[in-house]
């Protein structure tokens, strides 16, 4: 693994692997990447067909610490290369789940797309979260915006 970039907040989280130890662990792939690639813990190729969507399994669990969450996100290549991507992206993994990741993956392509065992499928970005207390008021402050809403502020 690369080491992590400097700056970067780091934070210890405990990953349990749930079979599939053939498969490499989630993992950065450039010293300054955000997020951790997730393989695919499937024991055989996996077809998508066009606008299918699938569950794929991960193979991992995370403990992940109070205040922070796991943000699955799609790859770029995959999205470019074979019109694959995170359906819900991003998921949320909170830091009170112990299952599996799982990632739903969507086919947008025309052409049925395979998975492979072990092939890297989404990216995990482990990211620090606010938690909100709601505050009920009668009225907002006002902004230039205001309530303008889609393509209020050009196209």
């Amino acid at each position: 693994m690369p080491p992590p970039q400097r700056g970067a907040e780091r934070v210890t989280v405990p990953i349990k692997r749930l079979g599939h130890e053939k498969y490499p662990l989630p993992a950065y792939q450039t010293p300054l990447a955000a997020g951790l690639d997730l393989h695919a813990a499937i024991d055989g190729p996996l077809t998508i067909a066009p606008s299918a969507r699938v569950l794929v399994p991960t193979g991992i669990a995370v403990a992940l610490p109070p205040g922070f969450e796991g943000q699955v996100r799609p790859r770029s290549g995959l999205a470019w290369s074979r019109g694959l991507t995170v359906l819900n992206a991003p998921g949320t993994v909170d830091a009170d789940y112990r299952g599996e990741i799982k990632v739903l993956l969507v086919n947008l392509s025309t052409d049925e797309a395979i998975i492979e065992p072990g092939e890297r499928i989404a990216q995990m970005v482990v990211a620090r979260h606010a938690r909100a207390e709601l505050v009920q008021v009668d009225e907002l402050d006002d902004t230039s915006r205001g309530a303008g809403g889609y393509g209020s502020t050009g196209t």
